[in-house]
């Protein structure tokens, strides 16, 4: 079907605001005198549904099971993330203001504005799937577009296994850190599979535990019969109606959580989240950017400053609530996996550190001089 023809359906669409389903797109075709058959025009049909109410020429990428991002950066490159890294795709917008109108139309679905005057915005759709776009001229040359795809399931730290982001038999010992209640904090990069890892992990709480979850996003779905989800909310036009991650927090302490989870720990809320672990709310978890573990301490350091917390304070506040990093980073292919496990230490001037205790082996963790703190830490649950 041509582009002409299709442009004049969805005008005629568009005019008489009838949907595009089948039946509506073959009246539309038949007022332009064309006779098509019943494969053409479920073709006509889905493609314009696509394009008015799904994600037009992204929608088979996203339908893709494999698929954990899109990024748009031009009409003609189109990336995928299939867990081995970015791969440049055979699919094409017809040009700039393509991208551009399913920017718009996409933010437009979240309640989100964005225009020249606002031109980027990070929103969730309705589905769970977390976009963020930029308009030129932020954006040099072409509206650039980022999908982060959320899956209804969580996976199995078997599954995990079976997949290579844990090493064979790093399973149990992840299991048995969440069946001691240790508190624990997962570290990577952006895209290193924090929050996927910490979805499995949140799945092996005990089915009689109350999990609070505090998202700016909500991308967790843990398979646990037992959830409370939180998620912020940005201010409105008129600048009211802002409910940060810091006030989810504070609310999420009032709910009588047996695991406080933050799904992000990047602002103030890291006072208030290593504050509860400090009054009784073990087992608590989140995730925090980091190039590695051990530059976990000086990320919450700064993060705890910034916020108002002096460096003993926080060091201190450190201290007692977290005990293990688990760090995930991507090899040179592209796979996740979790490199090390980290515990916390403190030196003769009060400052945290970390030590390894275990790391990435093909055959499985391999124990590092940290390996008997950890195990005194999960060993009546191994």
């Amino acid at each position: 079907m041509t582009d002409e023809l299709l442009d004049a359906v969805r005008r005629r669409l568009a005019r008489s605001g009838a949907a595009p389903t089948p039946a509506g797109v073959a009246v539309a075709l038949r007022a332009q005198g064309r006779l098509l058959g019943d494969a053409e025009v479920l073709g006509a049909a889905a493609e314009l549904r696509g394009e008015l109410v799904g994600t037009g020429v992204l929608e088979p990428l996203l339908a893709d099971p494999d698929v954990t991002d899109v990024l748009v950066s031009a009409p003609d490159r189109v990336w995928v993330d299939r867990g081995g890294g970015l791969q440049l795709t055979g699919v094409t917008f017809s040009d700039a203001a393509a991208v551009r109108r399913l920017a718009q139309r996409l933010a437009a679905v979240a309640g989100r504005r964005l225009d020249d005057a606002r031109p980027w915005v990070d929103a969730r759709l309705p589905d769970g799937t977390r976009m963020h776009a930029v308009l030129p001229p932020v954006s040099v040359g072409s509206p650039c577009l980022s999908l982060r795809v959320v899956r209804p399931r969580a996976f199995s730290l078997t599954e995990l296994v079976d997949a290579g982001t844990v090493p064979p038999g790093g399973d149990r010992i992840l299991r048995a850190l969440v069946e001691a209640r240790v508190s624990y904090v997962i570290s990577g990069g952006t895209g290193a599979g924090k929050t996927t890892l910490l979805a499995s992990l949140l799945g092996a709480v005990g089915a009689d535990e109350r999990i609070v979850l505090a998202e700016d996003s909500a991308e967790l779905r843990p398979d646990h019969p037992h959830v409370v989800r939180l998620e912020s909310r940005s201010a409105n036009q008129e600048g009211a109606g802002r409910v940060t991650l810091r006030d989810l927090v504070r609310q999420a302490l009032r709910m009588r959580p047996d695991r406080l989870v933050v799904g992000e720990v990047r602002g103030a809320e890291a006072t208030e989240w290593l504050g509860a672990m400090n009054t009784g709310h073990e087992g608590g978890c989140g995730t925090v950017h980091a190039n590695a573990a051990e530059h976990v301490p000086a990320r919450l350091e700064a993060l705890g400053t910034a916020a108002g917390l002096d460096r003993a304070a926080l060091h201190s506040q450190l201290a007692a609530a977290l005990s293990v990093v688990v760090h995930l980073a991507r090899d040179r292919a592209g796979r996740r996996r979790v490199a090390e496990v980290h515990v916390l230490e403190r030196d003769a001037a009060g400052l945290v550190f970390t030590v390894p205790a275990l790391s990435w082996g093909i055959d499985g963790f391999v124990p590092e001089r940290g390996w008997e703190r950890l195990r005194s830490l999960i060993g009546g649950a191994l």
